[in-house]
């Protein structure tokens, strides 16, 4: 019984670290900032701003000059939305240990 306990939370270790890693980002020749975290709705994401600080959380909704951050990482409980046109780079997490 312990080892068939052992063996299911390994199995569910695995499935929950292969959970937080996304798919690989697939670039297209017209893609902007604003495409690829629309692709990204729903995805925990970090944005590197172009004054270099850093912010990471959940794409709720992209619009065309606002993207809008749930889930905050370091701050749970709270949103933010940013200026898409502040955004410097689209950091996605795409494998896990």
């Amino acid at each position: 019984m312990k080892r068939l306990s052992l063996i299911i939370a390994v199995a569910l270790t695995l499935a929950c670290s292969a959970a937080f890693a996304q798919n690989k980002i697939e670039l297209q020749p017209s893609d902007t900032i604003v495409s690829i975290l629309q692709r990204n709705t729903g995805q925990m994401v970090e944005l590197r701003m172009k004054s270099g600080e850093k912010l990471g959380g959940k794409v709720e909704k992209v619009g065309d000059k606002l993207v809008h951050l749930s889930q905050l990482t370091g701050a749970e409980f709270f949103e933010a939305v940013v200026d898409t046109t502040d955004v410097a780079a689209v950091i996605v997490r795409t494998k896990s240990k």
